[in-house]
């Protein structure tokens, strides 16, 4: 049985004492999974080319033959995208990814740099992970329902909507995340919000996003 291997991208700003990534790294590492939790560059000055050096490199450190789990969040969900459209022919592949309240698109701030507008390309996804999934929360303000739902279907991924999630980070109460704990140990899927509650999920298939 193949080793697993958690790689935690955090998005801007990081991942504060609270954050439902240091809350992950904490629960896979007492059941002895190997977990990294780097630190991409300035967290609160995000720039794309120093964030792709660093995920390459912790990418390049992750053994041949390890089961690799990748969970982004926010900007780093985009930095994902960015990784995927330009990764060369032999880089190392995920088996699973969660992308976690990507901003939208069109969002921008001027701390972030090169990294917005980041690829939509569901091609270079595949490529870059035998599985994708997107999550995002109602009531995000760089994330609203409806561009979640065009970025899905763009991507041709499965998409879960947590219920009053906004940005699920820590100021939305996600911290603990027993669903998200789930999905890296076993991809139990739909994503459920921090209480256990059912979340919206469409599966995409072609041309169209499926409410199940």
């Amino acid at each position: 049985m193949s080793e697993m291997h958690v790689l935690l991208i955090h998005g801007f700003g990081g991942s504060g004492p609270w954050h439902w990534q240091q809350w992950l790294a904490a629960q896979l590492s007492e059941r002895g999974v190997r977990v990294d939790l780097s630190t991409l560059g300035d967290p609160d000055r995000p720039v794309l080319d120093d964030g792709l050096a660093v995920l390459r490199r912790r990418l390049d450190a992750v053994p041949a033959d390890a089961e690799l789990v990748v969970a982004a969040h926010s900007c780093g969900a985009a930095l994902w995208l960015h990784h995927a459209a330009t990764i060369g022919p032999v880089a190392c592949r995920a088996d699973r990814v969660l992308l976690v309240s990507p901003p939208a698109p069109e969002w921008r701030h001027p701390d972030v740099q090169g990294l917005m507008p980041y690829p939509v390309d569901a091609y270079s996804l595949r490529r870059a992970a035998g599985l994708t999934r997107l999550v995002a929360g109602t009531g995000d303000p760089n994330l609203p329902v409806y561009s979640a739902h065009s970025l899905a279907c763009a991507l041709q991924v499965e998409l879960d909507i947590i219920p009053d999630g906004e940005d699920l980070n820590t100021e939305a109460g996600y911290g603990p995340w027993p669903s998200l704990l789930h999905w890296a140990l076993y991809g139990t899927v739909p994503l459920e919000d921090r209480f256990g509650s059912p979340a919206h999920t469409a599966v995409y298939v072609p041309d169209r996003l499926r409410p199940v």
